[in-house]
Parts: C-alpha cells; sequence; structure tokens
C-alpha cells in the first residue's frame, strides 16, 4: 500500500449525496487528526454544505449537526413517519398523515424545505468562508440558462452565498423555490463529483471523498503530474433521504476509520491493520505452521499429507495459491497480502469489532480469545475457516 503523503497541501473534492454526507465529516475528522493539509474544497448538494463547514473550521460544530440530524431539519416531514417509510416498517404508518403528507407534497410540487434554508442560516458563516484560508467552490444547475454554475465563494455578492447553498441541494423531490428571481437544481445532477472545479484551479494534489449519491459523474481527464486519491466507503451508507441520527454517527464512524486507512497507510479490506509484519515474515508463519494444521490443509486441497517431508512444498505450491484463490486476491498476491485476508477472514467470522485499529497481533489476540469461547458455545464454521483459525490460534 502507498504511504499518503502528508507534506502536501491537498484540494478536497465532495460529492453530493443527502444523508450520506456524514461520512464525509468522519473522513475530515481523521485528516485533522492525520495533520492532511487542506488548500481548497468543491462540492455539491450536500458536499456543498460539508465544504462551507470545512472552511470555517469547526469540526465540532459539523459533528454536533450530523450526530443530531433528523429528518425534520432537512424537510417538513413528521420524522416517526418518515422512519417507518423510508424502513419499509409499513404496519407502524399512519395512513391519515402520510396522505395528508402527501397531497401537501403533490400540492406544492415537492417536499418543502424550509428547514433546510433554516438550518443553512443558522450553520453558516458567509464571513468566516470568504476570509478563510481554505478557498471553496460549490456547483449548482441553473434551469433559467439550462447549465451548470460554478460558485467561488470568496467572488459571491454579499448575502448570496447561503442561497447558494440551498440552490446547490435542490435535490428534484424538493420544492424548488426562485432564488433572486432565479430557479436552480441539485448541482449533482449534472456533476456529482465536481473535480473538474479543482483541475481547472490548477490543483494538483486532489482528495476525493465518495459517498456514492445519485447524479452525473462528469468525464475529466487527469492531466499528466495530477495526483487523485480517493477514499470511498466499501459499505452500503444507506438511503441518501435518510437523515437518521443513529444512521449517521454510524457513517461518521466508517469515514472516519476509512480515512485513516488512507492517510495512516493502514492494511486490510475489511478491518485496520497497523501492520507491523514483512512478506518474509508472513511467509515463514504460513510454512512452520503446526505440522497437524498443515496436515489437515494439505488434506483438504487433496495433496500427499503422509510424508512430512514434503509439507513445504505442498503449502507453497497448493495451499497457498488454494486460498489465494477462495479469497480472490487476484495473480499478483502476495505472501503478507494473503495472511493478513486470512486473518481478516477469521475475525470476521469470529465476529471481531471491525471498527478500531489493530496491530496484527492484536487482531490475531481478539480472534483467539472469540474462537476459544465459540468452541465452548459449539459455534459453527466452514469447513474452511475452521482449518484456517487453527492455522492462525495454534501457531507454529
Amino acid at each position: 500500500m502507498s504511504t499518503f503523503d502528508l507534506s502536501k497541501e491537498y484540494g478536497v473534492v465532495l460529492e453530493g449525496g443527502g444523508a450520506k454526507g456524514a461520512y464525509q465529516i468522519g473522513v475530515w475528522k481523521a485528516m485533522i487528526e492525520c495533520g492532511v493539509k487542506i488548500k481548497g474544497v468543491s462540492g455539491v448538494s450536500v458536499g456543498a454544505l460539508n465544504g462551507a463547514l470545512m472552511c470555517m473550521q469547526n469540526l465540532s460544530q459539523a459533528e454536533q449537526l450530523w450526530e443530531n440530524i433528523s429528518y425534520s431539519q432537512v424537510m417538513d416531514v413528521d420524522n416517526e413517519q418518515m422512519d417507518y417509510l423510508l424502513k419499509r416498517n409499513l404496519k407502524d404508518l399512519d395512513l391519515r398523515k402520510i396522505t395528508k403528507t402527501g397531497m401537501k407534497v403533490l400540492s406544492d410540487k415537492g417536499i418543502d424545505v424550509t428547514p433546510l434554508r433554516n438550518l443553512i442560516e443558522k450553520l453558516v458563516d458567509e464571513e468566516k468562508i470568504k476570509t478563510s484560508p481554505i478557498e471553496f467552490v460549490l456547483g449548482t444547475f441553473s434551469l433559467d440558462g439550462f447549465k451548470e454554475k460554478e460558485i467561488v465563494a470568496n467572488e459571491v455578492e454579499e448575502g448570496y452565498l447561503k442561497d447558494y447553498l440551498l440552490a446547490s441541494a435542490y435535490f428534484p423531490a424538493f420544492k424548488n423555490e426562485k432564488l433572486h428571481g432565479k430557479k436552480y437544481m441539485d448541482g449533482g445532477v449534472i456533476n456529482n463529483v465536481p473535480i473538474d472545479m479543482l483541475l481547472n484551479r490548477g490543483y494538483e494534489d486532489i482528495l476525493v471523498i465518495r459517498i456514492f449519491g445519485i447524479g452525473l459523474e462528469k468525464r475529466v481527464k487527469i492531466p499528466d503530474g495530477v495526483n487523485v486519491v480517493q477514499i470511498a466507503p466499501r459499505v452500503d451508507l444507506g438511503n441518501l433521504l435518510e437523515f437518521d441520527s443513529k444512521k449517521s454517527r454510524r457513517n461518521m464512524k466508517i469515514g472516519y476509520y476509512d480515512g485513516l486507512r488512507c492517510f495512516r497507510s493502514l492494511e486490510g479490506t475489511i478491518y485496520y491493520i497497523d501492520s507491523k509484519w514483512t512478506e518474509e515474515e508472513c511467509l515463514l508463519k504460513f510454512i512452520h505452521s503446526h505440522e497437524i494444521v498443515q496436515m489437515a490443509l494439505l488434506e483438504y486441497y487433496k495433496q500427499d499429507y503422509t510424508n512430512t517431508a514434503l509439507y513445504t512444498r505442498g503449502m507453497l505450491e497448493a495451499v497457498a495459491p488454494g486460498l489465494a484463490q477462495e479469497l480472490k486476491l487476484g495473480k499478483a498476491w502476495t505472501y503478507k497480502g494473503l495472511y493478513l485476508a486470512l486473518i481478516e477472514m477469521c475475525a470476521k467470522y469470529m465476529r471481531v469489532q471491525k471498527y478500531q485499529v489493530y496491530t496484527e497481533e492484536e487482531l490475531l489476540e481478539n480472534i483467539r480469545e472469540k474462537y476459544q469461547r465459540a468452541k465452548r458455545e459449539d459455534y459453527k464454521v466452514p469447513l474452511l475457516v475452521e482449518l484456517v483459525l487453527n492455522l492462525l490460534v495454534m501457531g507454529e
């Protein structure tokens, strides 16, 4: 895994994606902790709002917002009924409330987002953003001119920035009101990952924080010499209208640890491993594992396990490639990558807490403890997992 360069200044791209935006705040927290320097931010929709908070440099305010977010802070809706609806808990829906709300949405030609306007008014300090050392550019779409519109914060007419933030977040389902006599639409609809806004301003080191919202990704050619790093969730962040505080706290936590994985160059695809082992050490651990374990693995892969002199050859030529194939590691797999993948597989089956930074030994210790308890409770796992558990737990 390549090492993240903390000596550079980065432009940060914040994608649109509604309620999934909590993830971006988690990544920002990791950026601050790890000393990542932010030179500029581009964002659309929720990414524009989070970008404004970044430029204000007030992480605690952003965390407080997302930790306590609710549907009614964004839309004029009933929190409980929206929760039932989005989670498909149909038995608890109040049809009278839903019908009443639905009729209002139809008559208003969209969901009223006055609460979002009020939230922006309360949170955003235009002067702080304009005087911030962090450059800020956001995107919206002009329905009058039918074209994308880039808004540079420190060039905006006094008192207009908050309106443009609202314009950038006008999701198609929202009631769309004119701003200063003009109509706009969510910037993410036409350009949901606004990397071009930073490229056009000469940024050469760019950090893109993905949340996979709804909208078009503009095709952009990355010039030679431009370094783009992407941080993206490997789990589903949920519905983009799911403004639920519990889900937001979860997504912030995921973003934080995904940020740490990038900035601290942690290993792992499921877990977050501060790796201390070398390729050679992993190879030796593999071929010097307990004889009984080697015998069982050789038998599993239909190799001769009667001659101990051939164990090492069988482990290297049959067992290791077989495990790599089972784990879908690809042709360029390494012994270190294989060993870490085996640890992660077992940690997952043993339900070891995911969101924590571990060394290999710390993660193995958690697996051992869980495995001993599981055996007492007669917890069943697939045969191959059982064999790998013994490979890791029994050691040499």
